[in-house]
């Protein structure tokens, strides 16, 4: 994908910009287009999440009851081990910009287990060695339930099709209460339900301009309509 700008439309040789940025939300809400822009705009390294990886994510979008212990921990050994890789090549410098929170999993835990399973999965969770660098800004973008919907089935991913809206909603609200509380890391929030970072030049400037001035705290980011 494209940049959205050029060098010679942005000069960021004066600008403080975040060392290592996270973005992070919901399936379908946009984070993975925004980290790669981000990505390519400040010349970072991106480290992405990889699903398709994941041999048992088709089995549990069949059937999320019998597969999502064998999801989970797939995705917890798969992002342990992309952070232990990073740490062996001192990988995070040059800075970079990531697509997920390593908190994330066990947001997602919490929504797809039952009771024991959560508990098998808590047990190898807190033995592994997930010592995940804290960011300098975490963007999170949210939108709707109904729109997340829309995106998924637009997108047209086979796999994806079989997302129940329930999981959704659910999943939409976890991530709503995980960042309500978050105070990790500067926080912006991002209203991402008419955002359009893929082919929008105003909307994601507006964004950059924003992230820009973000040092602590909390903040949040509306795009402006469209005349």
């Amino acid at each position: 994908m494209a940049a959205m700008f050029d060098d010679q439309q942005l000069d960021f040789s004066q600008a403080d910009l975040p060392r290592y940025i996270a973005v992070e939300g919901p399936i379908g809400v946009g984070k993975t287009t925004l980290a790669k822009n981000l990505a390519q705009l400040f010349n970072y390294d991106v480290l992405l999440e990889q699903p398709e990886e994941n041999p048992f994510l088709e089995r549990f979008y069949r059937s999320p009851k019998t597969a999502a212990l064998q999801t989970q921990l797939f995705f917890l050994f798969q992002r342990a081990n992309q952070l232990e890789q990073l740490r062996q090549n001192d990988m995070f410098e040059p800075v970079r910009v990531a697509d997920f929170l390593i908190e994330k999993d066990q947001l997602f835990a919490q929504v797809t287990l039952d009771d024991d399973e959560l508990a098998i999965y808590q047990q190898v969770y807190d033995r592994l060695t997930l010592d995940a660098p804290r960011p300098d800004l975490v963007i999170y973008l949210q939108a709707p339930s109904r729109v997340l919907n829309e995106r998924i089935r637009e997108r047209g991913i086979a796999s994806e099709q079989r997302i129940s809206p329930e999981y959704i909603e659910a999943l939409n609200e976890a991530y709503t209460q995980f960042f309500h509380y978050y105070d990790s890391s500067p926080l912006l929030i991002v209203n991402a339900q008419d955002l359009d970072l893929a082919r929008n030049r105003e909307h994601f400037q507006q964004l950059i301009e924003t992230l820009l001035t973000i040092k602590s705290g909390r903040h949040y980011y509306n795009p402006t309509p469209a005349l």
